[in-house]
C-alpha cells in the first residue's frame, strides 16, 4: 500500500503545485482573457458571456468595462489565422489564436 500512496501523492501534490495543469482547456482559454467562471448561464453586470469553462458545464465571463473587449463588440470579424485581414483590430476572440479583423 505504501508503493501505491507515494506516488498517488506526488502526483497530486504536482496538480496543487503547478498552476494550469489540472484546468480543461477552455477554463485555461477564459482565464488567459482575464475571465473568469460562474456556474449561471448569464453573466452578471458589466460582464459579457465568452465561452464556457470546466468542460462546458459554466460560463465563462469578461469584464466589458477594461480593455479586454470582446472583437464583435468592436464591430469586428473573428478569423482563423489561415484567413488574412485586410485591417486588424482590436478586441478578443473566443479562439485565442484567431484574430480580430475590421475587414476580411
Amino acid at each position: 500500500m505504501k508503493l501505491f500512496s507515494c506516488p498517488m501523492a506526488l502526483l497530486l501534490f504536482l496538480l496543487q503545485a503547478v498552476p494550469g495543469l489540472g484546468l480543461p482547456k477552455d477554463t485555461l482559454r477564459c482565464v488567459g482573457y482575464h475571465g473568469f467562471c460562474v456556474r449561471s448561464k448569464s453573466c452578471p453586470e458589466n460582464f459579457a458571456a465568452f465561452g464556457t469553462c470546466a468542460w462546458g458545464h459554466k460560463t465563462c465571463c469578461i469584464d466589458t468595462t477594461s480593455d479586454f473587449h470582446t472583437c464583435q463588440d468592436e464591430g469586428g470579424h473573428c478569423v482563423p489565422p489561415k484567413i488574412k485581414c485586410l485591417e486588424e483590430q482590436e478586441g478578443l476572440c473566443p479562439h485565442r489564436e484567431w484574430r480580430c479583423c475590421a475587414e476580411v
